[in-house]
């Protein structure tokens, strides 16, 4: 019998996230820049910089906050594929108790509709793991600022397609070349179309369309519209 957390969305994919599919590798060597190329990077290092700058009050208040509401740790990171099927270690602030692999499994194993849900999503939207203050950053995205630093080395853009781990890569079937040929975004067109609302299909379509479509005007409007849906907390959980 398979194990709740095995994949498509489990411990598994994590421990597995360098190791793709070499038709997906192939369809986007490596050795391609991202697309965006430098103007792209460029955009992403000044502003991820500036904006470290001005949000330090911000993340650090946060910081305190988490460390004051119980034990572990401040940050947590997963394994997820960037450009070129590259593996990097993506930063949150914990929103989440400290025991929540086994708190997932429990529930999981009790409620049939959680597991389906699950299953097809990787989502949960009455998720007994989030803390109550970690419903509150992740309505507002807050919990996503250390990304930055993400941003700031490379690992991802502002504005990109959804970051996902290996074993979902794999549903996204020939799309993963589109995603595999991008650095993961901080926010997207999936942002802005209705975040965790969305059905997956359409959350694959939407990384596509950007990708194929990429340009520094469209990154600078999603980033825009990016605020008033943050502010809104509308279809995140």
């Amino acid at each position: 019998m398979r194990n709740i957390l095995d994949p498509p969305f489990g411990r598994r994919a994590e421990e597995t996230a360098s190791v793709l599919p070499l038709s997906v590798l192939i369809a986007r060597p490596q050795e391609l820049h991202p697309v965006g190329g430098i103007s792209k990077r460029l955009l992403d290092a000044i502003l991820s910089f500036f904006a470290l700058l001005a949000l330090l009050p911000v993340m650090l208040g946060i910081a305190l906050l988490i460390r004051s509401n119980g034990q572990g740790p401040v940050f947590f990171g997963h394994n997820r594929i960037g450009h070129g099927g590259r593996s990097y270690r993506c930063w949150k602030f914990r929103t989440m108790v400290p025991d929540s692999a086994a708190v997932l499994v429990r529930h999981l194993a009790h409620n049939p509709l959680a597991r389906e849900e699950w299953e097809a999503t990787a989502k949960l939207r009455d998720d007994p793991r989030v803390t109550p203050l970690g419903s509150v950053l992740r309505r507002t995205s807050l919990d996503e600022l250390p990304q930055l630093f993400n941003v700031l080395v490379g690992e991802m853009s502002l504005v990109g397609p959804r970051p996902v781990v290996a074993a979902e890569l794999v549903r996204y079937g020939e799309a993963a070349a589109d995603y595999l040929s991008a650095r993961p975004g901080l926010t997207g067109l999936w942002q802005i179309s209705g975040r965790s609302d969305t059905g997956y299909a359409q959350r694959v379509a939407l990384d596509s369309a950007y990708v194929r479509g990429w340009s520094l005007p469209e990154d600078i409007r999603i980033m825009l519209r990016t605020v008033p849906v943050v502010l809104k907390t509308g279809g995140a959980y």
